[in-house]
């Protein structure tokens, strides 16, 4: 195989240091270093479809609503803290051997969710898989630029990643669904095995191994880490504990250690020599209004990809084949997007309008389903299903261009990651706020629904109505109709006022998506003057 002037394969031993602006490789051979890299982009899309799809099976069957949004948080927290740490060790040692380490880790990870036997163990594997996921967004998405330095062209091979996202998207939700219903939700993990194996093949037999030449000692801000996942980790439960109990003295307790590890961390990456989130990246106003756009996109995006199909299933009473088939064209629009969007954006005089175009359809998306409701005929359901996808294929692969033409090729990896990471972050915020939201109106309507019965019947049946999984589950149901005749009770009626308060709920959350997208559209304007140049 013919590599680029100044390249070489990796090997065991020390490979020689390569510079990463040598001259562009040959059209087949970076046709299958980029068909590796979009394989792990398919690995990570269809991880997020599938599971999606089957959360629902999972809490039916593992129990614990609580961990709703800690099954999709968990991913996002380890990949949150290691996507920085791994840009910046691809940046020094290149990012091939890291690559490979990442396919690896999530496909053994994805074993472990498969034969998971409670909740708790399911979020632990999910974080190691989280560990993989973000060990491949900090090193195969940052390789790109090193194989097309010149951005014209790097959005043109854009489309690679886009027809893999899109294979991954369009066939999770419907796959998901039709496994889960067929073969139960632990056979969702394993379809990463096969994918995974093939990514691992590419990427290890055609991605050149580009280093950069360093100097001095190489150190990673270890405690900066840590300081990252104790932050985050603690919002999210004081997000989660607030609406719960109030402001008692444990979540002030824990809003004080927020804080003050806020302040750590901080203090700890201004005296790092090699900071995970390097502090004079936010001097830059247009890097600071990126990340604030990958934080929103990721708001929006996870948000509406992991409560759609619980909308779907627990409001609208759909099997999840059903519902996966309803959100299928999510992903066959997002390749459709980025298609478009790679013959648009280089023709456009200021390209960062895209954004604006993107973020459009995903407000129009979530004030659709703001007022969906069972009686909605499917077709107003598949529209906004394909506009967000539309939206999702004007973003995200042009954030990383547009964050890359600004930071400059020494700080490729951890710009990329940055932008990874907060995008992550507004996921891990985003499903978080929902599912406290949704969880708290939920017990709050069926609570006073309940007590319409009058005692003892509100206090027999009201725990078996606050428990989601009889919107969900059909055994659970058809035992609880079964259990709750000889009351003379209406069973029927309750459990659609059940689902009739679930609807509401997600429909709160869902509004919550449309702020955050109208808020993303205004927000281009501040980067409106970036524009391409020529390598």
């Amino acid at each position: 195989m013919a590599l680029p002037r100044g390249a070489c394969p990796e090997k065991p031993s020390s490979p020689r240091p390569v510079n990463p602006t040598a001259t562009a490789l040959p059209f087949r051979n970076a046709l299958l270093a980029m068909l590796g890299i979009g394989l792990v982009n398919m690995l990570v899309a269809l991880d997020q479809t599938v599971v999606s799809t089957a959360l629902p099976s999972i809490v039916a069957e593992l129990h614990g609503f609580e961990y709703y949004a800690w099954i999709a948080s968990a991913y996002l927290l380890a990949s949150v803290v290691t996507v920085p740490v791994f840009g910046r060790l691809g940046d020094y040692f290149g990012r091939k051997r890291f690559v490979i380490a990442a396919v690896i880790t999530f496909t053994v990870a994805s074993v472990l969710c498969g034969v998971a036997n409670d909740m708790l163990f399911l979020v632990i594997a999910r974080g190691l898989q989280g560990v993989g996921g973000g060990m491949m967004v900090g090193t195969a998405f940052a390789s790109i630029p090193d194989l097309f330095p010149d951005p014209r062209a790097r959005v043109r091979w854009q489309v690679v990643m886009a027809a893999a996202y899109g294979i991954g998207t369009a066939a999770g939700p419907s796959l998901g669904g039709w496994m889960s219903e067929h073969w139960g939700w632990r056979s969702t993990f394993l379809i990463n095995l096969p994918v995974g194996a093939a990514a691992l093949y590419f990427i290890w037999a055609h991605l050149p191994n580009f280093r950069r030449p360093h100097e001095g000692e190489v150190r990673i801000d270890w405690l900066g880490a840590a300081l990252v996942a104790a932050v985050l980790a603690g919002l999210q439960a004081l997000i989660e504990a607030v609406p719960k109990h109030g402001l008692t003295a444990g979540n002030l307790a824990l809003a004080a250690f927020v804080i003050v590890g806020a302040i750590a961390l901080l203090v700890c990456e201004k005296r790092a020599t090699h900071p995970i989130i390097p502090l004079d990246l936010f001097k830059d106003a247009r890097l600071v209004t990126l990340f604030t756009l990958g934080f929103l996109s990721g708001f929006v995006m996870f948000s509406l990809i992991f409560f759609a199909p619980l909308l779907l299933q627990g409001g609208f009473g759909l099997s999840p084949q059903q519902a996966g088939l309803l959100a299928t064209p999510i992903a066959a629009c997002i390749a459709l997007g980025s298609l478009l969007n790679t013959r648009i954006v280089i023709h456009m005089k200021k390209p960062t309008r895209i954004l604006s175009i993107g973020f459009a359809p995903l407000l129009f998306a979530s004030i659709a389903l703001a007022f969906a409701n069972p009686e909605t005929p499917h077709v107003w359901i598949e529209l906004p299903m394909a506009a967000i996808g539309i939206g999702l294929g004007f973003i995200l692969n042009n954030l990383n261009v547009f964050g890359q033409e600004i930071a400059g090729r020494e700080r490729f990896g951890i710009t990329t990651a940055l932008l990874q990471s907060t995008r992550m972050v507004g996921g891990m915020l985003g499903t978080s706020i929902l599912a406290t939201v949704v969880q708290h109106h939920y017990r709050d309507v069926v609570t006073r629904t309940m007590s319409v019965l009058g005692e003892p019947a509100a206090s027999q049946w009201q725990p078996r109505f606050v428990d989601l999984r009889i919107l969900i589950d059909e055994a659970l149901r058809l035992k609880l109709i079964a259990d709750m005749k000889p009351s003379g009770l209406n069973t029927l009626a309750l459990i659609d006022t059940a689902r009739d308060a679930m609807v509401q709920s997600i429909h709160i959350g869902v509004w919550l998506t449309a702020v955050a997208a109208l808020a993303a559209a205004l927000l281009v304007q501040r980067i409106s003057h970036v524009v391409f140049r020529r390598s």
